[in-house]
């Protein structure tokens, strides 16, 4: 069974089937619920606090999600880290606090994880904003070195290499706090990819999705392929991969537009 503690600010979640508690900043606010989902090494804190409070957003209720093995949420070392399995740990915050309809916003790893999520789960969902998400297997410029590696030689001496080396300060003090065999086999099965793919359930979804692109990450092939989808793209100028670090203010615009679309409306409603 589940258990909830925390008022305002961090809360925390015990998961029974995990034995161990993920962790979130609570930002009190009113309006739709925005939930931020990190990538790979990352904490959403770190990431998305600036976003979330930022003016173009108008305020409004946050959750600020550490998944499993990152930041401030436990790490249990049985755990998979694989993106589905993610998306159900968060599906359960949800759950608990018994939230539906939200906005959902992940970056890179984040994003494959909140694909999944609405997907799997698609009453928790009502738009869904997605930053250079991970779309099909193969990896990526962070994800393939860690996978090409053995987990135990990673653990061992890798995480420290990849944290000396990490070619960004803010990339490093986040991945600090990760925990090394998370940060692995959320890589190898970044790299491994799942079926269906997120891109194949990103392009099926039947609610407003936007896909945000750094203009410095183009050309972006997976940007490409879901704009044939329908789906709108919209480029961050003066932004990489890092996109609400690069350009917050360009980010937290874009953002807004994004969550300004009426969702549809429920099953078993007319919307009337």
């Amino acid at each position: 069974m589940a258990r909830l503690r925390g008022a305002d600010g961090m809360r925390e979640l015990f998961l029974a089937e995990q034995k161990a508690y993920i962790r979130w900043i609570d930002l009190p606010g009113d309006g739709p619920v925005r939930v931020f989902v990190h990538g790979l090494g990352c904490t959403s804190a770190s990431d998305f606090a600036h976003i979330a409070a930022h003016p173009a957003l108008g305020g409004g209720r946050a959750l600020l999600v550490d998944l499993l093995g990152y930041g401030l949420s436990d790490r249990p070392a049985d755990f998979d880290y694989r993106m589905e399995s993610q998306a159900a740990v968060v599906a359960a915050v949800l759950d608990r606090l018994g939230l539906t309809g939200v906005d959902l916003v992940g970056h890179s790893m984040g994003g494959a994880v909140t694909i999944h999520l609405a997907a799997a789960r698609p009453e928790l969902v009502a738009r869904l904003v997605v930053a250079e998400p991970n779309l099909y297997g193969g990896g990526g410029a962070f994800s393939s070195p860690v996978a090409a590696q053995d987990e135990d030689a990673f653990v061992a001496e890798g995480f420290a290499r990849m944290v000396a080396g990490a070619d960004r300060a803010d990339y490093a003090a986040r991945l600090r706090l990760a925990d090394p065999r998370a940060v692995h086999r959320s890589a190898v099965a970044l790299v491994e990819g799942s079926t269906p793919a997120p891109g194949d359930l990103l392009a099926e979804l039947g609610i407003p999705r936007t896909f945000l692109v750094g203009e410095l990450s183009l050309p972006d092939p997976d940007a490409e392929k879901v704009a044939t989808f329908g789906i709108p793209v919209v480029e961050i100028p003066r932004a990489g991969h890092n996109l609400m670090l690069d350009n917050p203010t360009g980010f937290a615009t874009a953002l807004a537009r994004a969550l300004s679309v009426a969702p549809p409306p429920l099953p078993g409603h007319d919307g009337s």
